[in-house]
């Protein structure tokens, strides 16, 4: 069955349940754990509950249907989900709500059997490749009354045109590949989403088209490893779209688009037409998000990642002299098994050399599957900690350092809406994602405007207009 056959089967399903329902609005109940390609995944899963005639809700108490989107990269995510299973058996009991378990760690066999065993309850089984048959499983628990689990082992099909419901209305989310070939020996992910698969280039760029015409001012490019993106020759409409430097520059040209950012690059594949293409960018955010994980090269060795210290500090000045006043985030693992205090200082060095904009810290959490898990040597928990509080005291300490280049500077910031701690202020970002927060007329929300920075206040800036 082709793709546009199976969309196409899936809405009909979604018009028997609305039929099964007599179009009652039900309600439902999405939490959703890990991230962006996760949260891209329940905008997806909204959308189509939605042409279902749900409506959301924000307590699982009032819900019809709960739906538990999962991720599989650290361990308290296993403990986060069995804990919610075990809040939900009572109320599932009392009103009769039909339980959906889905998203990547449902791709692991242990975790499918435990919740077979353990939570025998649940109704719904889906994995990452079968997402878009949740309309076709709700109608069949429905009708049937029969429990699902709806799962692939093989690399999924990209399908196109599912519905989607997006949590902003200013700010969005597209997904340009699937899956990852790395194989990080600590990462589980390239078994719960399988091998890379691009979307092809026309899908992309309608999509984002969609989104300038909706009104949307920021995108952001999201695929496990961005810039290994590869084009499709029989992509009629872009045939010379090859790679991700191709792509950047036709989602440049949309029109209404002002800001595009991307996550997550690997720094092996961080190609010079891509440097390129953003220091000759007006759009593209001078922010870059370049997972380091260690700073170590026999660490990074350990963990696949294909790249050295050194390497990775030069692609960094790289990137610093072709564009200017750019900055970095990057994610790194404390406590990989075998690393040793002087390796973990490697670590601290990078930091310090780089001064990082944002760091996303993690403790080194074993996956059953991964090679990691098998490895010797794994860190006892409190060396761990010791290091983890270690990176996080110096990270806090560039803090304010990085802060105050921006005081006395006019900065281009995208309008949000208001302070969440104070409703006369405003509060919007920075191109490099810094918070900020300002006295304006509320007119000014999902607009770009300059405000010039007066204060560091440590976790925001303060500005005028």
């Amino acid at each position: 069955m082709s793709n546009i056959d199976e969309i196409k089967r899936q809405q009909e399903y979604i018009e028997k349940v609305k039929e099964y329902t007599n179009n009652k609005h039900y309600k439902y109940y999405i939490l959703t754990m890990g991230c962006q390609l996760n949260e891209n995944d329940s905008e997806k899963i909204c959308g189509m509950l939605e042409k279902m005639q749900y409506e959301k809700t924000d307590t699982y108490e009032n819900a019809d249907i709960v739906i538990f989107n999962t991720c599989c990269v650290r361990e308290n995510a296993e403990d986060k989900l069995f804990g919610k299973l075990g809040e939900i058996k009572k109320i599932r009991e009392q009103r009769g709500t039909i339980l959906a378990v889905g998203g990547c760690m449902m791709q692991e066999k242990h975790i499918v059997d435990k919740i077979k065993i353990s939570y025998p309850f649940c109704d719904i089984i889906f994995g990452t490749h079968t997402l878009h048959k949740l309309p076709e499983d709700i109608y069949n628990v429905l009708k049937e009354k029969r429990k699902i689990k709806d799962i692939l082992d093989i690399d999924g099909e990209i399908y196109e045109g599912l519905p989607i419901k997006r949590n902003d209305k200013i700010k969005a989310s597209v997904t340009i590949m699937y899956g990852c070939n790395n194989f990080c020996s600590y990462c589980i992910v390239p078994y719960v989403r399988g091998r890379e698969r691009s979307r092809k280039a026309s899908d992309i760029v309608k999509e984002i088209k969609e989104l300038a015409q909706e009104g949307y001012k920021e995108i952001t490019l999201l695929g496990q490893n961005v810039n290994s993106y590869k084009g499709n020759i029989e992509d009629k409409e872009y045939p010379n779209i090859k790679n991700f430097a191709d792509l950047l520059q036709e989602v440049e040209k949309v029109e209404g688009i002002e800001r595009i950012r991307f996550i997550s690059p690997h720094p092996k594949d961080f190609t010079d037409d891509v440097i390129d293409v953003i220091s000759k960018s007006e759009k593209i955010c001078k922010i870059i998000h370049l997972p380091l994980q260690s700073g170590n090269s026999e660490v990074l060795k350990a963990m696949n990642r294909k790249y050295t210290k050194e390497q990775y500090l030069e692609l960094v000045e790289k990137m610093k002299k072709k564009i200017p006043n750019i900055v970095f985030s990057t994610d790194i693992i404390v406590g990989f098994p075998g690393e040793t205090d002087e390796q973990f200082e490697d670590t601290l060095d990078v930091v310090r050399k780089v001064k990082f904009e944002q760091v996303y810290m993690f403790i080194y959490s074993r996956r059953v599957g991964t090679p990691g898990d098998n490895m010797e040597n794994q860190i006892p928990e409190e060396i761990k900690h010791i290091r983890f509080n270690k990176l996080k005291q110096l990270v806090e300490s560039h803090i304010s350092e990085n802060n105050q280049k921006y005081v006395g500077t006019v900065q281009k910031i995208l309008v949000e809406g208001t302070s969440k701690n104070n409703e006369k202020m405003l509060t919007g970002r920075t191109e490099t994602n810094k918070v900020v927060n300002f006295e304006a007329s509320k007119d000014l929300i999902h607009k770009i405007i300059s405000i010039k920075i007066t204060d560091d206040c440590l976790w925001y800036l303060k500005g005028d207009i």
